[in-house]
């Protein structure tokens, strides 16, 4: 597991800027969202992270290293799946790990058949729904080496009964692995739903605004979503977001 340390992070592009002083932490087993307006830079600072660029200034750090700029540090989902039409659904998922080391085809087998995914190792992505697809790219980056993950709105393109689906099922194979994950959403309830954690980035340039910590206990269930102090948390959250 990994601790990500975010610190004092600016960023423009041209005369634009679009990070300022943004600082907060991940911490080791934890899964925190991200929660702002659209265009507020939350998929630039995955970027960053990432190391697809480097901030103006400030730094990244994972598990004490800096990483200003350095690719494969994190394993990253976008919006989409981004799956290869050309490999098959079991030869999608070891890519992360065939990129650093051999993988472990029993593994992922294993994780198919856990995300219901059983007799579909053969098939093409074009073959599976849009539900399906998300859940082969995450797990891909469950198998993948690194033992951070940035979640990109991976769930935004789903109907909402597939979305809650999807959320139960994430869920469920995160508690079983427990890697730190960072995800990005627009959606209130599914950051409540999802997090220990949901740090609210403001409007351009995006600073971090507030923070709010989670009591909700884990497991969790879907009744949740019903109940009067989920009710509270989701207005307290969007007035914050207003």
């Amino acid at each position: 597991m990994s601790e990500l340390v975010i610190e004092k992070v600016t960023k423009s592009f041209a005369d634009k800027k679009v990070l300022e002083d943004i600082s907060f932490t991940v911490k080791e087993g934890e899964f925190v969202s991200l929660l702002g307006p659209s265009g507020s830079g939350k998929s630039t600072l995955f970027h960053l992270i990432g190391g697809m660029y480097s901030p103006d200034s400030g730094a990244f750090y994972l598990d004490g290293k800096k990483i200003n700029g350095k690719r494969g540090a994190i394993s990253y989902t976008p919006q989409s799946s981004s799956l290869f039409p050309w490999r098959t659904i079991l030869d999608n998922v070891v890519l992360g790990a065939e990129l650093f080391a051999k993988p472990n085809y029993d593994q992922a087998r294993e994780m198919l058949e856990k995300a219901g995914l059983s007799g579909y190792e053969n098939a093409y992505p074009h073959q599976l729904s849009g539900g399906m697809r998300q859940r082969v790219a995450f797990v891909r980056s469950l198998l993948s080496p690194q033992s951070f993950i940035c979640l990109d709105e991976p769930f935004s393109s789903l109907d909402e009964f597939t979305r809650l689906e999807m959320q139960r099922w994430l869920l469920s194979i995160w508690e079983e692995n427990r890697k730190s994950v960072l995800f990005v959403t627009h959606n209130i309830e599914e950051a409540i739903y999802l997090s220990d954690r949901i740090i609210v980035l403001s409007s351009n340039p995006a600073t971090t605004k507030r923070e709010f910590t989670i009591p909700f206990a884990r497991p969790r269930k879907e009744e949740l979503l019903l109940s009067e102090e989920f009710l509270q948390w989701k207005k307290a959250v969007y007035q914050e977001l207003r």
